[in-house]
Parts: C-alpha cells; sequence; structure tokens
C-alpha cells in the first residue's frame, strides 16, 4: 500500500481488509503498520501525533538533538548518510525513500551519539544521567516475552518477541534484547542489548540488509562476554540474508524465461477495464502507444506491461517491496472481456485478485 502511494491514514484504514495469517495471538507475525498504530494510540495519551509526542517526551529530554521522526527533518540536515544498493557489483545511492508513512517503527533519523543515549535509557531502566525520563515499569513492560517466536538453532533455547524488542535469553539466564532495521533501498540496522551486563551496540548502515549489521554486533558481544566468538557470524548472516524471504521479499514466478508454447492475447479491448479491491483499491488497465498499461494507487502510477502468454502479462515492479518482474493475469468472461485479474506481486498473501468494475451506462 505504501510503494503504490497510499497515506498513513489510508493505509491503517485498509488494514482491516487484510487476511489473518492465524487466529487472534495465537501466532507471531511481525508488521510495521501494526507497530505504527499502536504509536499513534499511544501518542494520543498526550493529545499529540506521534512526531511531536517523540520529539517532546523521548528526543529532547534525552538530548537527542539529531533525531527526528519526519523525513524532511532528514532531508535539509546538512551531514547525512543516504542509502545504497548494489547494481553491477557497485555500492550506489539510487533511490530516495520517504518513510513518514511508517514513521514511528521505521522514519526515526538519528545519529550513533543519539542512539547510544537511548540505549543508555534502556539499560538504566528509563534513566539518564540519574534523571527518570521514561517510567521504569512501563519500560521493564516492553522487554518481557510477549509471543513466541521460535527456539535458538545454536542454544535451542525459546525466542521471543515483546513490546518492540526480539527478546531471548542465553545460557547463562541474561536477558538478551535485539532488533534489525532495515530498507531494501539502501538502509539496514541493529541493535544488541544485555541489560545485566549493561553492554550494548548499536551498527547502522547506509546500504541495503545483507547481514553485515548483525554479524558485527554479535561478534563484538561474544568477544566482551565469552572472549571469542562463538560462531562465524558474518558467514552466517550472509547466508541468511542471500534468502530474499529474510526482508520479507517473496519471488514470483521467472517471467524471464518464455513459454515452452506461445499464445497470442485477445484484443486489448478484452482486458482495458477499472477493477476493484477492498485492501488495494481500484486499479485499471489502460491503452497507451506501445501497448497496455497498469495504473495503481491514489497517485495513479502507472508501468507497462508486456505479454507474456494468452492473457498473462509482466510488469517492472517498483519501490521497497519490488520483486523484479511480476506476472498480471486476466480472467476472461462469455463475453471474451476480463471479468478479474491477479497482479502477482500484489497477492503475497491473497489479497490480489481485483473484479471488473462494469462500465457506467
Amino acid at each position: 500500500l505504501e510503494d503504490i502511494g497510499f497515506s498513513r491514514a489510508e493505509i491503517l484504514h485498509r488494514l482491516r481488509y487484510q487476511h489473518p495469517a492465524s487466529s487472534f495471538r495465537s501466532h507471531y507475525a511481525y508488521t510495521n503498520f501494526g507497530l505504527t498504530e499502536a504509536a499513534l494510540a499511544a501518542a494520543k495519551a498526550y493529545g499529540m501525533g506521534w512526531e511531536d509526542a517523540s520529539e517532546q517526551k523521548l528526543y529532547k529530554p534525552l538530548g537527542m538533538t539529531s533525531t527526528s521522526s519526519r523525513y524532511a527533518d532528514f532531508v535539509v540536515r546538512p551531514n547525512k548518510a543516504l542509502g545504497h544498493v548494489l547494481v553491477d557489483g557497485k555500492w550506489v545511492q539510487k533511490f530516495k525513500r520517504d518513510p513518514d508513512a511508517q514513521s514511528p517503527s521505521g522514519g526515526v533519523s538519528s545519529s550513533v551519539n543519539d542512539v547510544a543515549r537511548w540505549m543508555r535509557l534502556q539499560l538504566a531502566n528509563g534513566k539518564l544521567d540519574g534523571k527518570q525520563i521514561v517510567d521504569e515499569k512501563a519500560l521493564e513492560e516492553t522487554h518481557h516475552p510477549h509471543m513466541l517466536t521460535g527456539f535458538n538453532p545454536f542454544t535451542r533455547l525459546p525466542t521471543f518477541y515483546g513490546l518492540g524488542w526480539n527478546v531471548s535469553y542465553d545460557q547463562q539466564g541474561r536477558l538478551r534484547l535485539n532488533h534489525s532495521g532495515a530498507f531494501d533501498l539502501g538502509a539496514a540496522t541493529y541493535v544488541n542489548l544485555v541489560p545485566d551486563e549493561q553492554l550494548g551496540i548499536a551498527v547502522l548502515t547506509n546500504a541495503y540488509p545483507i547481514g553485515l549489521a548483525e554479524a558485527l554486533a554479535t561478534t563484538f558481544l561474544d568477544i566482551a562476554l565469552y572472549g571469542n566468538p562463538t560462531q562465524d557470524w558474518f558467514t552466517l548472516f550472509k547466508q541468511v540474508y542471500s534468502n530474499p524471504a529474510a526482508t520479507g521479499t517473496v519471488l514470483g514466478f521467472d517471467y524471464s524465461k518464455s513459454p515452452a508454447t506461445h499464445t497470442p492475447p485477445l484484443k486489448n479491448e478484452a482486458y482495458i477495464s477499472s477493477y476493484a479491491n477492498d485492501f488495494f483499491g481500484d486499479i485499471s488497465i489502460i491503452e497507451k502507444a506501445d501497448g497496455l498499461a497498469i495504473v495503481l494507487g491514489p497517485k495513479k502510477i502507472t508501468f507497462a506491461m508486456k505479454h507474456y502468454d494468452r492473457d498473462t502479462f509482466a510488469y517492472q515492479t517498483a519501490g521497497e517491496n519490488a520483486v523484479g518482474t511480476s506476472g498480471i493475469t486476466f480472467t476472461i468472461g462469455p463475453d471474451g472481456k476480463a471479468t478479474s485479474v491477479l497482479v502477482e506481486n500484489l497477492n503475497a498473501h491473497g489479497e490480489g485478485a481485483f473484479k471488473r468494475v462494469p462500465a457506467q451506462k
């Protein structure tokens, strides 16, 4: 929804149409916009929006002078790191990523010095330099396990999710808190805390996630706690992040390979129409000089379509959740016109089917 131009308010409204992966609170499922909704609800207690509440209640009291929940503040900073992606073996600054829609969960810009002050607050039960800034019991609640997420593959001990933290306990019984944050358009961060040892590390990078931030931090903590790395974390995290699923990317069919037998499409008129979907809203299939195109979202983002086989076309996806080339497949009715269309990359969770909107008479 964010990729195709919906605002924060529109996205949160449309979440009611998303198919649940499980019954309520029976399984773990992470969502940036779930945390965003929670933050907005918390900020209402102060009679403020999230951006003002986070500044007034956290950043300013902590002296985090280079931190903001607004993308516009990041843009005007003279000293900032821009995101990089790997193109033909070289790291390049290619995309701009405005994360304001999900600011509470992925839109805060900061500096390593400011993040260090926030880490000290976490390790000192809500205090900084002896001053209580966050209620100790409220902060402690965020560090408690709330949902089982799995089991550590090395220790076989259970892992959990708290309120914004991955929560676990090591073989010595010490509480461990960590979290990654990343954008495929060019950022990867990681923080790991061991409160019992008053120890923590944050790694901030301006490149898309390849596991380096996690490996560096985990290696540091091993050396600090045990004297040596307990695993080759750089190799292990590189393997984990080599799988696109590690960052939530679901790759579909490979449309670069031609079909064994090719069937030509129907005439363009069979596909041209508007199609409706509760979750993603309306889309349009239109005709352009060089063929058909799909129009997505409130900003009418237009993508050229390339014919693949019979009633299936392909288009090049874009944005944070891009998956390369994805398919668009039409279902044809008895009148020879499409009755519905399935947009493959929007169907990762079963919400990518659109029904034809009847023409107004």
